[in-house]
């Protein structure tokens, strides 16, 4: 058994990549990983690339990579070694039992990340629920991941106090952790019914983490929405009111940032606060343009979005951090393949087209019908001019005719009143 660090050590970790994915850019997600381990407070000091046809059923590695990763293990005094992809529970013990460290695989740092970061009730229970799924298949032969009782990586949710419970109580933990968050999604449906009732259209943002999306909701709304240079900065996510030059209102929704290799486990728990992509009316993919595998970043956040059912809703692609650009042919190029709007949100720089953008994808979910509205309710005129574009209005005996461009849930609420208009375009 490893000898247990101080909580407040810095873990120092040795991260291990497999190329067996020929396609897989493996130095790319590795120094991703390492990214990922310095915002879950760790140091990387060493790391360690295995290419072979398949993993190792019983070590994931091989014999002698597995004896490379000991020697490099004590050589750095690492107390921990994290695996770009996820490890199977038995993978896992024997791991642990030859190294005789902390093993963990990409799915526990990132969970540990999120324990961090979740602010709200929901973030937490969630964050929770997904910890004890996780946990739960690995109680067997109680290994290393629970009989730890120090700090560091991997260490930070329910606790151990917690965890270290037998199957059934697990399960009745689940069960009751379920059963909560059902109660706060029908809270956030009553908050969202509200805002369908407002008539105000909605806008997800959505992109690869540290793409940039807080920092864009805070340049377009000043939502003073916490933006730091690291992953997953944003857990919770945000709604506010945005008003466009043509006085146009929309709401933005900031949402947690997608990465690569995100298992089906954690889209399925955050999938209640994924919900405000999933109910949005148009989505804004945020894409940094500096980043080289900026490609790569997009597919990971269009592989979730069609997981969750949404890949094919109205979608403004937004490349942000053109600032750190260099060249205008570079800048040119990436966009002409990209078919995007390029915009710094940290300088401003591009907003203005972005605007358009918006204001273009907004008018094609428009319907346009004739109302006719009676006299005795001409206080949904209101609505109208401040939810609506209003293109002509006469007054009749039976009432106020007008024509206008409504938005799918505008209509909705002045079903009754509509006598002529024509559906909304695939």
């Amino acid at each position: 058994m490893y000898d247990q660090q101080d909580s407040n050590q810095q873990d120092k970790v040795v991260i291990v990549g497999t190329d067996i994915d020929k396609e897989q850019k493996v130095e790319e997600t590795l120094q991703e990983l390492e990214r990922l381990v310095e915002t879950a407070g760790g140091e990387t000091v060493g790391r360690i690339i295995q290419r072979r046809e398949s993993p190792d059923p019983a070590t994931y590695i091989g014999k002698g990579k597995l004896e490379e990763l000991k020697a490099l293990q004590t050589e750095t005094q690492a107390t921990t070694v994290i695996f770009d992809d996820q490890l199977s529970p038995a993978q896992q013990r024997n791991l642990e039992k030859a190294l005789e460290v902390k093993v963990l695989d990409r799915t526990a740092l990132i969970l540990d990340i999120f324990a961090q970061r979740a602010r709200s009730h929901e973030g937490q229970l969630q964050v929770e629920l997904a910890q004890m799924r996780y946990v739960l298949p690995r109680l067997g032969g109680k290994g290393l991941v629970l009989s730890r009782l120090g700090g560091g990586i991997g260490t930070r949710g329910p606790g151990e106090t917690k965890l270290e419970v037998d199957r059934r109580r697990i399960r009745s933990k689940i069960h009751d952790i379920e059963e909560e968050i059902k109660n706060v999604c029908a809270q956030r449906a009553v908050h969202r019914s509200r805002r369908v009732q407002s008539g105000l259209p909605c806008i997800a943002i959505v992109g690869y983490t540290n793409a940039g999306k807080s920092t864009l909701l805070n340049r377009l709304t000043d939502a003073g929405v916490l933006v730091e240079d690291k992953l997953f900065a944003t857990l919770d996510p945000t709604i506010r009111l945005l008003v466009l030059p043509s006085g146009r209102k929309v709401l933005l929704a900031d949402t947690v940032g997608f990465i690569r290799k995100l298992p089906h486990a954690l889209i399925a728990a955050f999938r209640a606060t994924l919900e405000e992509v999933v109910y949005a009316d148009v989505l804004m993919h945020v894409l940094d343009a500096g980043a080289p595998d900026w490609q790569e970043q997009s597919k990971a956040v269009y592989d979730v979005l069609k997981e969750l059912g949404v890949a094919d809703k109205p979608m403004i692609t937004v490349m942000n951090k053109i600032d750190s650009l260099s060249g205008p042919a570079k800048f040119q190029q990436l966009f002409w393949k990209a078919g995007a709007v390029g915009i710094s949100a940290k300088e401003g720089s591009g907003i203005e087209k972005l605007f358009e953008s918006i204001e273009e994808v907004l008018s094609r979910l428009n319907r346009a019908v004739t109302l006719l509205i009676p006299y005795e309710e001409s206080g949904l005129m209101n609505l109208l001019f401040e939810q609506a574009v209003v293109q002509e209005k006469e007054y009749k005996p039976e009432g106020i005719e007008v024509r206008a461009l409504l938005t799918p849930s505008v209509a909705g609420q002045l079903a009754e009143y509509i006598i002529s208009g024509k559906e909304p375009k695939d």
